[in-house]
């Protein structure tokens, strides 16, 4: 059977810790967090409830305090739970507002993100009910950060025709571009109009942990709800996602349903049923492998891996830049960086340009070498990088640019 496994299914699976996989969010994990999942699951550990594992309900708590102090959110009533990740962050988050914003009637609901907003956005809206009539697309500029001008517009615009604006998702570092919405001017019109105010920080929120990062994402700590991820850029090995929240006692107003073959073990008031805060009532102890990885290597060693990302990105925009094959189309942001090949001396029009830097994504695909997929910003077919993994070097990506332009020929 391990014979199958190694040669027939490993073979076949991506391996997203590999130094040149650069595509999607290359998130490596970690051997105390391996070590982490191990015991959890070997164990079978059911995080619902309080009664039935306390010491896995109190590590989450201090897992998600230390978060809540990270993102300076109020450190006695913030809350929040682990869950399978982002998509399921959010879904919880944009359930949690709807309740408290707009209780059983949503039907002149309106809900506000950007163009580069995540997809599991959209799924989790679809999912909650909402029409696509109740969801504004707001444009985003030059740098792909969401337009405050139109966002204004759009809102002054459905309330004269009746609709009820009820939330603004902001991006924290876009899966695009790793672009940060305008935080500290959205945060001032959530609290002008009773917005509640989400940000989908699931790719970008950890790079608080850097210098750079922490300048960006200032604003941060006004949302009412944040995503973060830490199986991207925590190096959590998938999955583990998690949602912070202002006040615990919002994912309790929502999810709490009581269950007579549950009241034996729902505790008293302070004693925490996780199983009340979220979707799942089965959970697994997510929490365990952060709490862990985070004890042994402390969150120096984070920021450091964090900072080299960010900063390994720079370098190879730099490197971009001084070529005349390669063009710029997003500059680094985030550790994320988006190029296209398009030669000075060699004229071709935009149609040609989108088949040559397709063609040198299925081509290193292909080889095996990298992976290095494309996305459409602008209308053009570019080539994205988004560069967390430590392990990856300045020459790892030079050779691969090297490779790119070889398949040119």
């Amino acid at each position: 059977v391990l014979d199958i496994d190694e040669m027939e299914i490993l073979e076949n699976c991506h391996y997203m810790a590999h130094p040149k996989s650069y595509s999607f969010v290359p998130g490596p994990g970690n051997f105390v967090s391996v070590l982490a999942d191990t015991l959890a699951k070997g164990f079978n550990i059911f995080s619902g409830g309080w009664a039935t594992s306390p010491a896995a309900a109190e590590i989450e708590i201090i897992t998600l305090n230390w978060l809540l102090k990270l993102f300076k959110f109020p450190s006695k009533k913030g809350g929040g739970l682990f869950t399978s990740g982002g998509s399921m962050a959010n879904l919880t988050a944009i359930a949690t507002a709807r309740r408290l914003r707009c209780g059983d009637d949503f039907s002149k609901a309106v809900i506000y993100m950007s163009d580069q907003a995540h997809s599991s956005n959209i799924k989790a809206i679809r999912v909650l009910g909402f029409k696509k009539e109740q969801v504004r697309i707001i444009p985003t500029d030059l740098e792909f950060k969401m337009s405050i001008n139109k966002l204004k517009n759009a809102i002054a615009r459905d309330r004269l025709e009746g609709h009820s604006p009820f939330c603004i998702i902001a991006s924290a570092g876009t899966t695009n571009t790793g672009a940060i919405d305008p935080l500290n001017e959205i945060a001032a019109i959530c609290k002008a109009e009773s917005l509640w105010f989400h940000i989908d920080g699931a790719y970008g929120a950890a790079a608080i942990l850097s210098k750079k990062g922490a300048r960006q994402l200032k604003g941060i700590e006004k949302a009412d709800s944040l995503t973060i991820d830490p199986h991207k850029w925590l190096y959590q090995p998938y999955e583990i996602g998690c949602l912070l929240v202002r006040d615990h006692r919002w994912l309790s107003k929502t999810f709490m349903a009581k269950a007579e073959y549950l009241r034996d073990i729902e505790g008293n008031k302070s004693e925490i049923n996780f199983y009340d805060h979220g979707i799942q009532l089965t959970r697994c102890f997510r929490a365990l492998k952060l709490y862990m990885s985070i004890k042994t290597f402390g969150l120096k060693s984070f920021r450091k891996a964090i900072s080299y990302g960010v900063d390994l990105a720079e370098q190879l925009e730099a490197h971009l830049r001084m070529s005349p094959n390669w063009e710029v189309i997003s500059p680094a942001s985030l550790a994320v960086i988006n190029f296209r090949y398009n030669p000075i001396h060699t004229k071709y029009s935009e149609k040609e340009l989108d088949a040559l830097n397709q063609k040198i994504s299925n081509a290193i695909i292909e080889s095996r070498k990298a992976l290095l997929v494309t996305t459409i910003l602008h209308e053009k077919i570019v080539l994205r990088m988004c560069l967390i993994n430590p392990r990856t070097t300045l020459k790892d990506i030079t050779d691969t640019i090297s490779e790119c332009e070889g398949y040119v020929n």
